[in-house]
């Protein structure tokens, strides 16, 4: 008798526990890396390395799905990660593999491992805890410098690997989740208002005109196409080379003649672009926006601001990925060699944001039912 319950036990906990439809959604993203990948690697073990990544990144997401999560509300628990990423990331600028100019990898042979993707996570995290905890007096502006504080360290170590596009994903970690928190917009605004007050002093007064004009080829990195600039103008010229139904799966010109740079990582979504065009773009876009809701809705009914927070945390840190990502591969942003969530080649990324989601959904199985008008009020500490 009981091992006839067993199974159906089994599936009352994988359906209270996963979210079927969110990872679903998933699915066909994962697929469109790898078949895009596979049109232009050749004998590379590029595809083969992917799928292996993608198995290990299941496990967490799975794993990690059945594992009560409200251990990482304590600060004994909490801090130490914190400190063992910051830790990392110290220890990179001596062990640290330099790789394309910036040394931000741990190469251990068969693989490689990015702190600043694990950090990412951490910071979610820590931030959740702090918010959480000070929700009713949030809008002192003590807040605003202490949880910068907890942001400002891990972005400068990555920026001096450099590894611009990490760094900035932190700073949006850190500009989201306290926006949502509920911290005066006023204070926010203030910090803000220093921070170009003190750039535009460095500009005018400060830095050399060699130094200008590496930040304007960076801004615009369009400008220098034959230096710089090379790798954005690519991505460019492949995007639109797509037009509305692409070149079909293996004829993106750009990326199989090697005009296009790292077309599995950095860029895929170019290669992409060239080979679905606008429509597969579209329907791309919108399986993004599918995660990203399913993501919300598991975050709306978070047991307390601490589930809240860390949901919306990680949906600030997919869409920090993905405007970055799209926005350079089609010109408008600079380059900053960031990965979009779930195509790009990379274990480090993808492991990370399996466990993300993986946390979350360990989150869901103590989540609440409640009416959204008192989930939203608990939220903004109202």
């Amino acid at each position: 008798m009981n091992a006839l319950l067993f199974p159906e036990n089994l599936i009352r906990r994988l359906t209270k526990r996963i979210d079927w439809l969110l990872f679903v959604f998933v699915l066909p993203i994962l697929a469109a890396g790898l078949v895009t990948m596979k049109s232009f690697t050749g004998i590379s073990t590029v595809f083969d390395r992917q799928i292996i990544w993608i198995l290990v990144a299941f496990l967490f997401f799975f794993g990690f799905s059945f594992i009560d999560f409200r251990f990482l509300k304590r600060t004994n628990i909490l801090v130490p990660l914190f400190l063992g990423c910051i830790t990392l990331l110290f220890i990179l600028f001596i062990l640290g593999n330099t790789a394309k100019g910036a040394q931000s990898w741990f190469d251990f042979g068969s693989f490689s491992f990015q702190p600043a993707d694990l950090t990412k996570l951490v910071l979610i995290l820590i931030l959740s805890k702090y918010f959480s905890r000070r929700h009713v007096e949030i809008r002192n502006i003590k807040h605003l410098f202490i949880s910068g504080l907890y942001a400002i360290i891990p972005f400068v170590l990555v920026l001096l690997q450099p590894d611009f596009g990490s760094a900035l994903v932190i700073f949006f970690i850190w500009l989201g989740m306290t926006i949502v928190s509920g911290i005066s917009k006023k204070h926010l605004l203030l910090v803000f208002l220093v921070g170009a007050l003190a750039f535009s002093g460095l500009w005018l007064f400060v830095f050399q005109t060699y130094q200008k004009d590496r930040i304007l080829s960076f801004v615009h990195p369009l400008v220098n196409i034959h230096g710089s600039g090379y790798n954005a103008y690519q991505s460019t010229i492949a995007v639109g080379s797509g037009q509305l139904f692409g070149k079909g799966i293996g004829y993106g010109t750009q990326s199989r003649l090697k005009f296009l740079p790292e077309y599995e990582t950095d860029f895929i979504f170019a290669a992409f672009a060239e080979e679905w065009g606008f429509v597969g773009v579209i329907i791309l876009l919108f399986l993004f926006t599918l995660v990203l809701w399913r993501i919300l809705a598991n975050t709306m009914v978070g047991a307390s601001n601490f589930e809240m927070l860390y949901g919306s945390g990680v949906a600030i840190f997919f869409i920090s990925h993905i405007f970055v990502n799209v926005g350079m591969n089609i010109g408008i942003l600079p380059v900053t060699g960031i990965p979009l969530p779930f195509m790009s080649y990379g274990g480090s990324h993808l492991v990370t944001e399996f466990m993300a989601l993986g946390i979350l959904l360990g989150m869901r199985a103590y989540s609440r039912t409640t009416h959204p008008d008192n989930m939203k009020n608990e939220f903004l500490g109202i």
